[in-house]
């Protein structure tokens, strides 16, 4: 069987090296040699690694569009990050690029271990932080109304909430368990966590979709005829 490779793009020696120790222990991971000097996606592009542990050392922005890029560029590559001060702000920025989970530097080496295997198995372990957690659900909520009222010229661009979803997410909001939000809603858990799926898939395309209108607006990007 194929080894799952894996490349740590972190800053730290000490930090990279210690991850890298932990996931050695695994023998169907291969952890792939990481230089700081040179441009990361440059890097991923020469090794192409199944995973992608996104460490913290540069800014919170720049992180951000590293992520954004590397998934962009290479969409069959999950994006791990792993975060000193895990955030829901940080959380629902990183959700937008398309990441796979959301980690902190401080995790186990088994939440690792299983973090990477579920991405591996095409699983969004990010995913459950809109049911989890009622402030990410209300930024989420607050981003599906200010695409709303852009109006009619992003209608045929975007896809909006469908009643559940919006449904479940105000249930999230006042802070309510999955299993109370399928008992509020007369729906089983695995539907509530499905949508939440959906959810995020459709905030993902919205965000890009809505990038590129302002793109469009400003006139950073051509529009045809």
């Amino acid at each position: 069987m194929d080894k799952i490779k894996i490349l740590i793009i972190e800053e730290q020696a000490s930090f990279r090296a210690g991850v890298c120790q932990v996931l050695s222990q695994q023998p169907e991971f291969q952890v792939l040699e990481y230089d700081p000097s040179e441009d990361p996606v440059a890097i991923v592009e020469a090794n192409y690694p199944d995973v992608v542990l996104l460490g913290s050392d540069t800014t919170a922005s720049s992180r951000l569009e590293l992520s954004r890029e590397i998934v962009r560029q290479y969409p069959n590559i999950k994006v791990i990050v792993m975060s000193p001060n895990p955030n829901d702000d940080e959380l629902f920025e990183f959700i937008k690029t398309a990441a796979v989970a959301y980690l902190a530097k401080k995790t186990t080496a088994e939440q690792l271990y299983s973090t990477i295997r579920q991405s591996c198995r095409g699983e969004y372990p990010i995913d459950e932080s809109v049911i989890t957690r009622p402030t990410v659900a209300q930024h989420v909520l607050k981003q599906f109304l200010d695409t709303a009222s852009m109006g009619k010229k992003m209608e045929r661009f975007t896809a909006p909430l469908t009643y559940l979803e919006k449904q479940i997410l105000i249930c999230v909001t006042t802070c309510i368990t999955d299993k109370q939000i399928a008992r509020t809603l007369r729906v089983s858990e695995r539907i509530v966590k499905n949508h939440a799926s959906t959810i995020l898939r459709k905030l993902i395309a919205n965000d890009r979709a809505r990038a590129a209108a302002l793109s469009m607006q400003d006139g950073l990007i051509p529009v045809e005829g």
